[in-house]
C-alpha cells in the first residue's frame, strides 16, 4: 500500500464539509453563517473528536487518523459507500464496513425517523445482524428488546444458538435464515478485512452445525424485501412486507414491517400500539 496523503485528505474533508447543510445532520441552519456547509467545530462535535485535531487534519498537518476516527468522520460527513472507501484509502487503510470494531450507533436522523414511525415496527441492523436501534412497535412485537443483553439482540446468534434444527424445520424460518446467511456471506465478500464479520462467521461455524450447513451452500445474496408470516403470542398470525433500506455511508440497514392497509395484520399492529412507549430504545 502507499502512504497517507495528507493534502488530499485535507481537501476531501473541506469539500465534504462545505457540501453538507446543517439541517441535513440535525443542526439548526441559523442566519449568521458566513460560509456554506458545516463549521469545523460542528464536524468535530458530530464525530466526537476535538476541534483542534480536526483543524489539523484540514490543514494537512495532523497525525494519521485511527480506523475509529475515520468511521466517525464518515458518519459525521454523511459519506456514501464510495466516499467512505475513498476516505480510508487516503490514509492508506483498507475500508471496512461499520460492523468492524464495536457496535456502532444509528445516525441521529435515522433515530428520529424511528421515533416517528408509529404504525409499524422498524429497527436498524448492521452487517453483523446486531440490532442497534428500534422503535416502540418493534420493542413490543419482538418481546422488549431493551431488556436483552447486546449478544441476545444479534439475529443470527439468537436463531442459531442451541438446537436450531426445530426452527429450520419451519420452511418460512429456514428460508429467512438461509437468506440471512447468504447476505452475511455477501457482506464478508465486500469487506474481507472486517474483523467482526469474520469473527461472527467463525463463532457460528464452531457452535452451530445448522449454520455450517447453510454456509456450505456458498449462496451470495444481499438482503432484499420479502414477505414474512409469523404467529405472535398475543395478537395471533401476522403477515407483512419486510422492507430493507440501506442507510447510506454507514453499512447499516433500516428494516420495516409494513402490513397491507386495512388487513388483519394492520389491525393487530393497532392493538399493539397503545401499550408501546413513545421513544425508541437506545443502542447498547
Amino acid at each position: 500500500m502507499g502512504r497517507m496523503d495528507r493534502q488530499q485528505l485535507a481537501d476531501f474533508l473541506r469539500t465534504r464539509r462545505a457540501a453538507l447543510k446543517p439541517e441535513g445532520v440535525g443542526l439548526p441552519s441559523g442566519s449568521r453563517r458566513r460560509t456554506p456547509g458545516l463549521r469545523r467545530q460542528e464536524v468535530a462535535q458530530l464525530a466526537g473528536i476535538s476541534v483542534e485535531y480536526y483543524i489539523r487534519l484540514e490543514q494537512a498537518r495532523g497525525p494519521k487518523p485511527s480506523r475509529q476516527v475515520l468511521g466517525a468522520l464518515a458518519r459525521a460527513l454523511v459519506l456514501d459507500h464510495d466516499e467512505r472507501a475513498h476516505l480510508f484509502h487516503l490514509v492508506d487503510e483498507l475500508p471496512e464496513s461499520e460492523c468492524a470494531g464495536s457496535v456502532g450507533e444509528a445516525p441521529p436522523t435515522i433515530r428520529n425517523l424511528l421515533a416517528g414511525l408509529d404504525d409499524f415496527p422498524a429497527y436498524v441492523i448492521d452487517a453483523c445482524y446486531d440490532m442497534i436501534a428500534w422503535n416502540a412497535m418493534a420493542e413490543r412485537l419482538m418481546g422488549y428488546l431493551s431488556g436483552l443483553a447486546p449478544e441476545q439482540r444479534n439475529i443470527l446468534r439468537t436463531n442459531f444458538q442451541g438446537d436450531a434444527a426445530p426452527r429450520l424445520a419451519d420452511p418460512a424460518t429456514r428460508r429467512f435464515l438461509a437468506d440471512s446467511v447468504a447476505d452475511l456471506r455477501a457482506s464478508l465478500a465486500r469487506n474481507p478485512g472486517d474483523r467482526r464479520l469474520k469473527g461472527l462467521v467463525d463463532e457460528l461455524l464452531r457452535t452451530s452445525p445448522e449454520f455450517g450447513e447453510l454456509w456450505a451452500d456458498h449462496r451470495v445474496t444481499p438482503r432484499r424485501a420479502t414477505t414474512k408470516r409469523v404467529v405472535h403470542p398475543e395478537v395471533g398470525p401476522l403477515e407483512f412486507d419486510c422492507q430493507v433500506l440501506d442507510v447510506p455511508g454507514t453499512g447499516m440497514r433500516l428494516v420495516m414491517y409494513v402490513p397491507q392497509p386495512d388487513s388483519a395484520t394492520a389491525a393487530a399492529f393497532r392493538r399493539l400500539a397503545p401499550v408501546t412507549s413513545e421513544t425508541p430504545a437506545p443502542a447498547a
